[in-house]
């Protein structure tokens, strides 16, 4: 009877034990794919934020651009007004449209044209098969509009340079308001490529400049089929072309049929729109290795559960096997615990030590300084302008440039004793034990002109690249008998301070604490 009793609780439990390794690899598994599908949101989101901050500059560009030949426009209209729109008078004007034109990089040419389409003056020399344009759609829109302002117009090639060229044309009226020509200036698609191709943002991805409600005016990879395209005809780019506003959608190209994220800006003042589309493949590339690489470690190591949750699960009615399974596991799991121990001593960006451990070894080495009474160093390090850097660059590039300077740290961690730390943000730290102030402040200097030598781009920074400042203090320099560790970091944060207001890009030494006066 006991052992029936015995035998059906084995199976209890048995039962309860495979239930269990169940429930375990189920929500190893759930965990794997929640952490996969935010790691992919994220990449999705910074592909996103990156293709933003291209779009917003290449609008600006744009509107920099055409802001110009607009301004040039009026005021060449404006000389013909003033001067009388006579053939004589304009013919004479070719000098000042080759000038203005020499003084803009982005004009291909500057034209005049009479009521009936006869080019009366330019800036470049006349050619037969561009002496009358009356049948360009520039001129007709003129002709038959009384629309004063100036107009952009679909990409085409020039009769005269034989460029692709975007025509921008103002309508002439003589003072009783009668059609009398068309002022042209003409943008070279190559003024907007040439910029285009210095983006990268991947080999399956495109940059377009878009004139609406939908025409491509141009588009990086170039190709001249695509040129003055309509893409408001395809449904999935009508509401990205319907927008006023900037924002964000994944779209499959109408004119290539790749499916991309695509993030888009509308140029100010303008009937334009700037578009960066990044291929969804390429986007999703680096995350998709990672989660081949992480889910093969997730399916072995479930694998491996299984297995050794049923293998557990058959010496469980084996008591005394059952029992030292167990020890064994309790063994593994320690070294799992201390390789966990180990790794959270690190700082998952910069690969340096994390403040918690750097809490720990510090208050280690200032209580052993001062029981030896052996020198304690401390740098503090902070990024110059590095909220700028984020701005200009953004999150990824700054985050890159975090790793580089730590890489500098660890560099100058020569001995066994020392620890370069990250203290918070783009603060980190280096602790020099039996290190006094001479010794620390030439390793400060080391690693003050290694992050300079990195050579890092940088705008925001008067100097051009990136560069720190640093503040030391030792324990010779703290007060006797009153030493404190939250003095030798005050004191250090200080130095930094110091450091930060004399000019950045230096090392500064705390000052020495004054000797407390005999009562």
């Amino acid at each position: 009877m006991l052992a029936k009793a015995g035998r059906v609780a084995r199976h209890s439990v048995a039962r309860r034990a495979r239930l269990f390794v169940v429930l375990i690899c189920a929500a190893i598994a759930a965990g794997h794919l929640w952490q996969s599908l935010a790691a992919r949101a994220g990449q999705v989101e910074n592909s996103r934020t990156y293709s933003s901050n291209i779009a917003r500059a290449l609008a600006r560009h744009a509107y920099d651009v055409f802001q110009a030949t607009h301004g040039t426009l009026i005021n060449i209209s404006d000389r013909i007004d003033e001067s009388g729109a006579s053939g004589a008078q304009i013919h004479a004007m070719s000098p000042i449209l080759r000038r203005l034109a020499s003084e803009m990089p982005q004009l291909d040419g500057l034209y005049i044209y009479d009521a009936q389409g006869n080019r009366v003056a330019s800036s470049s020399p006349p050619r037969q098969n561009d002496a009358n344009n009356a049948d360009r759609n520039y001129f007709i829109y003129h002709r038959d509009h009384d629309d004063p302002e100036p107009r952009i117009h679909p990409s085409l090639i020039s009769r005269s340079t034989g460029q692709w060229v975007i025509p921008m044309s103002r309508r002439l009226t003589h003072p009783d308001g009668r059609f009398a020509g068309v002022l042209l200036a003409t943008l070279r698609l190559d003024h907007f490529n040439a910029l285009y191709q210095t983006v990268d943002i991947g080999r399956d991805s495109s940059i377009v400049l878009i004139l609406r409600p939908g025409i491509v005016l141009t588009r990086q990879p170039f190709e001249p089929a695509y040129i003055s395209r309509d893409l408001n005809q395809d449904p999935g780019m009508q509401a990205v072309l319907a927008s006023q506003q900037s924002g964000h959608a994944e779209i499959v190209s109408p004119l290539d049929h790749i499916d991309r994220y695509i993030a888009y800006q509308p140029v100010t003042g303008f009937p334009l729109l700037v578009t960066v589309a990044v291929s969804k493949d390429e986007a999703l590339a680096p995350w998709r290795q990672q989660t081949i690489v992480y889910g093969s470690g997730v399916l072995l190591l479930l694998i491996i559960i299984g297995l050794f949750g049923w293998r557990l699960i058959g010496q469980i009615e084996l008591r005394l096997v059952a029992e030292d399974r167990a020890l064994q596991v309790m063994g593994e799991l320690h070294q799992v615990n201390q390789r966990l121990e180990l790794l959270a001593h690190q700082d998952g960006l910069t690969g340096l030590a994390n403040r918690r451990h750097l809490d720990t070894v510090m208050q280690a080495e200032f209580r052993r300084a001062l029981r030896s009474g052996s020198a304690l160093s401390l740098i503090m390090i902070d990024v110059d302008f590095f909220k700028q850097y984020n701005d200009l660059y953004g999150h990824q590039a700054g985050d890159e440039c975090l790793r580089r300077i730590a890489a500098v740290l660890k560099e100058r961690q020569r001995r066994p004793g020392d620890l370069a730390a990250r203290y918070g943000g783009e603060e980190m730290v280096m602790l020099l034990p039996e290190t006094d102030a001479t010794g620390a402040m030439q390793v400060a200097e080391k690693i003050r002109a290694g992050i300079q030598a990195l050579d890092l781009p940088h705008r925001g920074n008067p100097r051009g690249v990136v560069t720190a400042s640093a503040g030391v203090c030792a324990m010779e320099l703290l007060p006797p008998g009153e030493r404190s560790l939250e003095d030798l970091l005050g004191r250090a944060d200080a130095a930094l301070y110091e450091a930060k207001h004399g000019g950045r890009n230096q090392v500064r030494l705390a000052q020495a604490a004054m000797p407390a006066a005999p009562h």
